[in-house]
């Protein structure tokens, strides 16, 4: 059974062309990176964007999703919060496709049986998907710079430690030896006025670039309010750890003001990449180095 997209003509638009058109102006607007970090020696683990609508935060998730090209990515795991169904653990859509304007996304059956088995908190509970948007809105990326990867969609209940940490092991372990990416998509603080959004916001920022998932854990249980999807983040984080990535970076933060206009109520949006760096060629000496 597919699911239908909830948000295609609202939160953005539903028609393969227009959604192209957006997704071109994003990616262009953000252009091309120069550092380096993106260079043959390190190889993208995951990623974390923002899911707003495409309008307002589709400028800083595209600085994450423009890491996508030219690379060749099998499955694409989603993790997001449930933001109208309450529960206990991860659920995951086992079957078919996520519909989207740019054609269906297919779930990897193989891996979500090997989750359903690896892990009693993952369980297929369908209600948690029907309307959920924060794995929706990753989609348009994925489909656009990715069309070939499969999708491991699972929207997280109740963001405590032991389901956040249950599912980073998890995942460590069926995704090893896999050519995949992990995505966690969160939002961060809400309707504060942009400097006192800009000054909570900052201190996800920090435990992200330090990648320090159990910091970020500590944070968010001290004010859960700092990121709607925080546990997402915290286990993406852990279980890009345990499958070699070493560093983090935050990409881009911005807030939906930067686009209302409006700077007194605003939503907090940030992209991050994880990254495992591959150990430098050993430098074999030539003559006139002996």
């Amino acid at each position: 059974m597919d699911r239908r997209a909830a948000v295609a003509g609202s939160w953005y638009p539903d028609t393969a062309a227009e959604l192209r058109r957006a997704l071109d102006a994003h990616l262009a607007a953000v252009g091309e990176r120069t550092d380096g970090n993106d260079s043959e020696n390190a190889e993208l683990v995951g990623l974390m964007a923002p899911h707003a609508g495409l309008m307002y935060s589709g400028d800083v998730a595209a600085h994450a999703y423009r890491l996508l090209r030219g690379r060749h990515i099998d499955v694409v795991v989603l993790v997001g919060p449930s933001h109208y169904v309450a529960f206990e653990g991860v659920s995951v859509w086992p079957r078919g496709a996520f519909e989207s304007p740019l054609g269906r996304l297919l779930v990897d059956e193989q891996l979500v049986d090997e989750m359903l088995a690896s892990q009693s908190l993952v369980h297929d509970r369908p209600s948690a998907h029907a309307r959920e948007h924060s794995l929706e809105l990753q989609l348009p990326f994925v489909a656009h710079l990715a069309p070939a990867a499969r999708i491991l969609p699972l929207v997280m209940g109740k963001q405590t430690r032991a389901t956040a940490y249950a599912l980073a092991d998890a995942l460590a372990r069926v995704l090893t030896n896999r050519r995949a990416l992990l995505v966690a998509s969160s939002d961060l603080s809400h309707f504060y006025d942009a400097a006192r959004a800009s000054e909570l916001d900052a201190s996800v920022l920090r435990e992200i670039d330090r990648f320090d998932a159990d910091g970020l854990m500590r944070l968010l249980e001290r004010r859960p309010d700092h990121a709607c999807g925080g546990g997402p983040l915290v286990s993406v984080l852990e279980a890009s750890r345990a499958l070699g990535a070493s560093r983090s970076e935050v990409l881009r933060y911005a807030d939906s003001g930067d686009v209302s206009g409006d700077k007194s109520s605003v939503v907090g949006y940030m992209s991050a990449a994880l990254w495992r760096d591959w150990p430098p060629t050993p430098c074999v000496p030539d003559d006139h180095d002996r």
